[in-house]
């Protein structure tokens, strides 16, 4: 964090108003988590036109995890960018990946899961006993 304008008072002050303002990570608060954040982003990179020193609602608060998963597959990443999806699930299941294809259409009803129940509605899900004769009782 050594380059402009990360080296300025301007943007000390900006990071610390913006964290009193989001103090939870974005990333993790998408996901169902709740984490805090230490990291302010620009919601659009200065390397493609963004502003460096925005409002607010130019700039995202992040954990290490999340900014750094952010950062890897956007356009300041350069020739390095990754295009594989996010690893790992949230807490129902879902790919932590907005863009997995597993991750909810959608139009759908119940998205894709990683559990084996989630195609089932919930409604039917006690219905599922497998009927018939007793395999010892005649």
């Amino acid at each position: 964090m050594s380059k402009w304008p990360y080296n300025t008072a301007r943007w000390k002050r900006l990071r610390a108003a913006h964290l009193a303002i989001e103090p939870a990570c974005r990333g993790c608060r998408n996901s169902g988590r709740l984490t805090r954040a230490n990291t302010v982003d620009h919601v659009v990179a200065i390397s493609e036109g963004g502003p460096a020193f925005p409002g607010h609602d130019g700039l995202a608060s992040y954990c290490p995890a999340c900014h750094s998963a952010k950062t890897a597959r956007g356009g300041e990443a350069g020739a390095v960018r990754s295009t594989k999806p996010r690893r790992g699930c949230d807490a129902d299941g879902n790919p932590l990946d907005p863009t997995h294809p597993w991750s909810k259409i959608p139009g759908e009803k119940f998205g894709k899961s990683l559990r084996a129940d989630a195609r089932i509605p919930p409604s039917n899900r006690n219905n599922q006993l497998v009927s018939g004769g007793s395999r010892h009782g005649r």
